[in-house]
């Protein structure tokens, strides 16, 4: 039934939905559930073109005995800071996994980013991921070089010198501009193809269009990247118990 966990039906039904490819939001339509639960399903069960319907029931079974096995023999779940719901804030992670993973990203290094957005001080040890996400050491040290390789995550030193991973909205600035510089190494290089096969030809006349469709969107993510810096970065405030609390208006006046 909506709301609770999917049956073997509704998983059939999935597969045929993407069998016929349909997108994921018509799929959840006809099912009346959530687009980001049939998202979800479909991307930890192989992505659209690998989803299989027995297979991911069966994968959904294993996961709910272990869960009843771990409730059962550890520990209560640790309280979430300002009363949030621990299973909801869960089940974010989760969807916040998926769509990172539709990105791109490996799934461990999408889980890693998801838990270092979703943690309110935006930075983790290593150890401290790991015991989070339930994860070896070496899962932990994999995905964050591959996230630091995209500059997606940075790591500083604490008072105790132990590495701390970050994510911040500079680190998305930075990755933005780094595409660009990419972006533009790529344009050189097309422009020297199109001195090298004759300006006309076919073959440079590809290369001078990609050269310049690359240059324009290039300068404009670069500028859209400068301003929404400048103008758009919400700056956390100070509530009178410390904690902080982001500004529902960046552009007011303070007291307002």
């Amino acid at each position: 039934m909506p709301g609770g966990r999917l049956t073997q039906q509704e998983r059939q039904q999935i597969a045929l939905g993407l069998a016929d490819s349909l997108p994921y939001a018509e799929i959840a339509r006809r099912l009346g559930r959530p687009t980001s639960t049939i998202t979800r399903e479909v991307m930890r069960n192989g992505g659209p073109t690998a989803y299989r319907a027995d297979l991911a029931h069966r994968a959904a079974e294993r996961r709910a005995r272990r869960r009843r096995t771990a409730s059962s023999r550890g520990p209560e779940p640790v309280p979430q800071p300002h009363g949030r719901d621990a299973e909801a804030v869960r089940e974010y992670g989760e969807t916040l996994t998926t769509v990172l993973m539709a990105s791109g990203l490996p799934k461990m290094a999408a889980r890693v980013l998801a838990c270092l957005y979703t943690t309110d001080a935006g930075s983790l040890t290593a150890s401290e991921l790991a015991q989070r996400l339930q994860v070896s050491p070496a899962s932990i040290s994999k995905a964050i070089t591959f996230l630091e390789n995209l500059d997606l995550v940075r790591r500083e030193r604490d008072e105790r010198r132990r590495d701390r991973y970050v994510v911040d909205n500079d680190l998305w600035y930075q990755s933005m501009i780094r595409s660009a510089r990419d972006n533009a190494q790529f344009v050189e290089v097309a422009r020297q193809g199109v001195g090298i096969l004759g300006p006309g030809t076919p073959a440079a006349t590809r290369l001078e269009n990609v050269a310049r469709f690359l240059d324009f969107v290039s300068e404009s993510i670069t500028r859209a990247a400068e301003q929404a810096r400048e103008i758009l970065y919400i700056k956390p405030e100070k509530t009178p118990n410390g904690t902080a609390r982001p500004d529902s208006d960046p552009g007011s006046p303070p007291g307002h």
